[in-house]
């Protein structure tokens, strides 16, 4: 009798002071929330009225912790970085502690970042976390005079009535262009004619991205390797970022004269 109550006096301790989970895909967040939101005031803030930005790509840290602590570190060894986009998959079983964990790695950030969803952000409870960690899956904004489209391209995760990816927003970006934007960036996680974006929605999206104001270029992970390839053979560059355990990161700068990919190992 004595040993039950000692055990059940227990389990409550821990369960009061949050130190474990009572189920894995449990939504009860901790710490800091909207942070897509918050960081892209800052980001339009700080680049307002340049023509010349920097900023760093990371993707698919979704079981390198340790790893993506050096990543945010690389980074803030640096003093020329604008702002950083994660490019998808923080997680790898959709879990509010990955969540979490990340988001609190990444807040080691001296300059603002966005995140992205990926694939494996969209288990179990995955989504409705990182839409209250984050933000929305589909979002924009200006840094200086470029426009950043940030998309869902993980159809193969949503049903198909549903509007991944969403062709309506990337319309709608390119009929409402802010003043004083003359070029375009697109990021998102799986790439066109990858395993979560095929067919008839690849071939879709990548015709209506080419409405976007002098689009620059396209960038996204998924893969886990570095590779730059035209895949439509029409001149539009995709970027692949690795993923965070290669210890790899990119770098790009825009300027007025165009832009330059920077491959950066730590």
């Amino acid at each position: 009798m004595k040993s039950a109550i000692y055990s059940l006096t227990l389990a409550l301790i821990l369960l009061l002071c949050g130190c474990v989970e009572y189920h894995p895909y449990d939504t009860h967040i901790h710490g800091q929330r909207h942070i897509n939101s918050t960081n892209i005031a800052r980001i339009e803030q700080q680049c307002a009225e340049r023509r010349e930005i920097r900023f760093a790509v990371v993707s698919d840290s979704q079981r390198w912790y340790d790893e993506l602590e050096d990543a945010v570190g690389e980074i803030c060894e640096r003093d020329d970085i604008d702002f950083v986009i994660h490019a998808g998959d923080i997680t790898d079983w959709g879990l509010r502690s990955e969540f979490e964990m990340q988001r609190d790695i990444l807040n080691g950030l001296d300059v603002p970042y966005v995140c992205l969803l990926g694939n494996h952000d969209c288990l179990g409870t995955g989504r409705e976390i990182f839409r209250e960690i984050f933000g929305e899956f589909d979002f924009a904004f200006t840094a200086g005079n470029v426009r950043f489209v940030c998309l869902n391209t993980n159809a193969l995760e949503f049903k198909e009535n549903e509007a991944v990816p969403n062709i309506d927003f990337v319309r709608a970006e390119a009929t409402a262009v802010p003043s004083g934007v003359d070029k375009t960036v697109v990021a998102m996680h799986a790439y066109p004619r990858s395993d979560q974006l095929s067919g008839d929605k690849a071939d879709a999206l990548h015709a209506e991205m080419g409405t976007l104001k002098n689009l620059q270029f396209c960038l996204h992970g998924h893969g886990h390797r570095y590779r730059e390839e035209d895949i439509y053979h029409d001149g539009l560059i995709y970027y692949e970022c690795s993923n965070a355990g290669s210890e790899e990161l990119l770098i790009f700068t825009i300027t007025e004269d165009g832009y330059e990919c920077e491959r950066v190992f730590y």
